[in-house]
């Protein structure tokens, strides 16, 4: 094996092995946002925000939400 192709693979692997380690933590909750949302409602159903907030502080609010 060439000195060339033995660099392209060993790069190659790592960049595959970047991938592979990225994909579950931002590309799969990218692309299934509606998934986690009902996973959300679902772990917060019981929960009034306005009681486990800290006193003195507002309720918070989704700054990118439209209005």
């Amino acid at each position: 094996m060439s000195r060339n192709t033995r660099i392209v693979l060993i790069f190659g692997g790592f960049l595959a092995a970047v991938g592979a380690v990225f994909y579950p933590i931002f590309f799969h909750p990218m692309m299934h946002i509606e998934d986690y949302k009902n996973e959300q409602k679902k772990n917060r159903a019981g929960i009034k925000q306005e009681d486990v907030q800290p006193p003195g502080l507002t309720v918070w609010t989704n700054p990118f939400a439209k209005k």
